[in-house]
Order: C-alpha cells, then sequence, then structure tokens
C-alpha cells in the first residue's frame, strides 16, 4: 500500500516583508507492506526543501522503517526505526492532522518533532480504551551539542537527535506512554522518556528526561486540545565547564504549554472551515546549572506565540490553512502563513 503526506508553505514576515519565503517543507511517501494477517512492514521516505545536494538546504530522511508483529490480539510487538510516543503530534504529523501552516512551537522546540529513534516496542490496546505502549531504544547525543551555534537555543533535543543514522549506541534509554479514550471525543495521555545521553565519550555521564501531559476534546463542532511538556539534562556542569565563552550552553531544564481551541464554522460535503486560535509558551533554556560567579548563564526569557487562523478542508486528504502569528519577545518573527496540505 502506498501512503504519503506533504506541504507547500509560505511564509512573510509582517515586519521584514524582504524575507518573505515559499517552500516546499516536506514531501513524504510512505510503503505499507503485509506479509500476513499478523505481520506488516511500514516504511516513509522524507524530503524536505525540495532539492537535495552539498549547497542546498534540502535533506532526504527514512522517517520511519519498522516490522510489527500481533503477538495476541491486545499486543503487538514493534522493531525498527519508529515515531517516538510523545506528546499529540509527533505520532500524526501530517498537515491534515494539525491546526495551523507550521507545526507548533512546543512540540518542536521541547518534543523534536518529528522524533524518531531505533528499538523494539510493546503497543498494547484494551477494551476500555486505554492504550500501552513502551520499550527499549536508542538516545541522543550530547557530545554533539555546538555550543558555537544557536541550534541548541531552537530546539535542545532537536539538535542532539541521531535518527538511527550510525547512531551511537553505548547508551540506551527506555520510554512509555499511556493515552485513554474511554470516552466518545476525548483523549487523555501522558508519556515519559529517559536515557543516558553520552555515549561513554564525555567526561561525565548525563542524562536526558522527558516527559509530557496532554488532553484533547472534541464534543460537536469543537476541537479543544492542551499540552504541557518538560525536560531535564543532569551534569550539565561539567559538561559545560569545557564550554565556557560559546555563546549556547547546554541548559538544564527547558519545557513549554499550549492551549488550542478549534470550531467546525461551516461544512458542506467534503469542505470543511475551521478557524482556531493557539496561545503557546515556550523555553528551550529555563535554567541552567551553576558554573560559578560571571560563568552560569542567565536563564532564557520564555517565549509566548499567538497562533490565529484557519483551516479549509477542500477534499479528504486536502487541506489549504492561513493564519498570523504573533511573539511577544521576538517581534520581529510576527508573520503571516500560507499552506497547502494534503495526505493518503
Amino acid at each position: 500500500m502506498l501512503t504519503g503526506y506533504g506541504e507547500i508553505n509560505y511564509n512573510r514576515p509582517t515586519r521584514a516583508s524582504q524575507n518573505a519565503q515559499a517552500d516546499v517543507r516536506r514531501l513524504v511517501l510512505g510503503v505499507e507492506h503485509r506479509f500476513d494477517a499478523r505481520t506488516k512492514l511500514a516504511t516513509e521516505l522524507e524530503v524536505e526543501h525540495a532539492v537535495t545536494s552539498s549547497t542546498d538546504a534540502g535533506e532526504v530522511a527514512i522517517e520511519q522503517a519498522y516490522v510489527e508483529h500481533q503477538l495476541t490480539p491486545t499486543w503487538a510487538l514493534r522493531a525498527g526505526l519508529f515515531l517516538m510516543p510523545a506528546g499529540l503530534l509527533n505520532e500524526n504529523h501530517e498537515p491534515t492532522a494539525y491546526y495551523g501552516v507550521e507545526r507548533n512551537f512546543v512540540e518542536t522546540a521541547i518534543i523534536p518533532t518529528t522524533w524518531r529513534e531505533g528499538g523494539a516496542q510493546l503497543v498494547g490496546s484494551f477494551d476500555n480504551g486505554i492504550t500501552l505502549q513502551g520499550g527499549l531504544s536508542t538516545s541522543f547525543d550530547l557530545t554533539k551539542w555546538d555550543a558555537a551555534s544557536d541550534k541548541g537555543k531552537d530546539s535542545p533535543l532537536g539538535s542532539i537527535h541521531q535518527e538511527l543514522a550510525l547512531a551511537k549506541s553505548h547508551d540506551l534509554a527506555v520510554f512509555g506512554a499511556l493515552n485513554w479514550r474511554g470516552v466518545p471525543g476525548l483523549l487523555l495521555g501522558g508519556s515519559l522518556f529517559t536515557g543516558q545521553a553520552t555515549q561513554a565519550q564525555a567526561v561525565a555521564a548525563a542524562r536526558i528526561t522527558l516527559w509530557d501531559l496532554h488532553a484533547r476534546w472534541t464534543p460537536g463542532r469543537w476541537d479543544l486540545s492542551a499540552l504541557y511538556s518538560r525536560g531535564a539534562i543532569s551534569n550539565t556542569a561539567a559538561l559545560n565547564a569545557t564550554l565556557v565563552g560559546n555563546p549556547t550552553l547546554i541548559p538544564k531544564a527547558f519545557a513549554g504549554y499550549y492551549l488550542q481551541g478549534a470550531y467546525k464554522v461551516w461544512s458542506k460535503a467534503d469542505y470543511a472551515l475551521s478557524p482556531f486560535v493557539r496561545w503557546e509558551q515556550f523555553n528551550t533554556a529555563s535554567a541552567y546549572a551553576d558554573l560559578g560567579p560571571g560563568r552560569t548563564p542567565e536563564a532564557a526569557q520564555a517565549e509566548h506565540v499567538v497562533t490565529l487562523g484557519s483551516n479549509l478542508q477542500v477534499a479528504q486528504g486536502v487541506v489549504v490553512k492561513a493564519d498570523y502569528q504573533r511573539f511577544r519577545l521576538n517581534t520581529g518573527l510576527d508573520r503571516v502563513n500560507l499552506g497547502l496540505g494534503w495526505s493518503f
């Protein structure tokens, strides 16, 4: 079976229109094959920014490649490269599955969507509406931290994820997620990931822990959601001691949350118009370990972003989006966004 999704976006800063940009943000093609009634293969290949070469910004990546075997009617075993069960977006990140042209900041800067690891997990689906996921996976690589760039400020974990590309695997991680759908239209859940991340190649071992709590409620025409996520990195004082003087040291904590509401104001046949508003706050460096007077960086200020826009479904699997985003701190980032997305 062939699957896929894609999006083409246009971003126009309101205070710097000369930086307006149009982009084939991503195109993903997937192939699923069922070996038998209990065993299937799922793969996805992603191309970002239309063109990939040594001089272009584009990237080709394998987003998923795993085999799933149904052990019992309740439990399945999944092994390979898979999306981590974190938040609301990471496993459901097609442009038709979320509001707004761009993915929200909390599930990009704090939870590094689309976050994938190699490993094995058990997936349990119960009649009472509970889904359990848990297993063992590869971890992050803190030795990749680039203190001279701003990548860590954009997303601490996004800058050190490995994506199973020659992934250092001395340190592994454990993860788990629980979601409950026992009431029609209601989803309540949370996730936890924890693992060592220096891969036996640094002066001190460090553990990364990331967790989230989330909820989504869709009564009638409403679609309401909320999420909070927090991450921590241990032993950052020892790691940062060799990095003092660079602009981006390793934070010991980062966190964010958002509230979002959408309402389907009009629908006819396959058409549906859903305005929405999202308020989010996130901080990619909410605390640093103490390095002594004059050496410890100040905690970053939290950014607040309000997104107001609308999704227009024009067919099953095709959406046109428009929104305006306002930033409280970095007002130069205020922008108007337009997008076209599809999934099948």
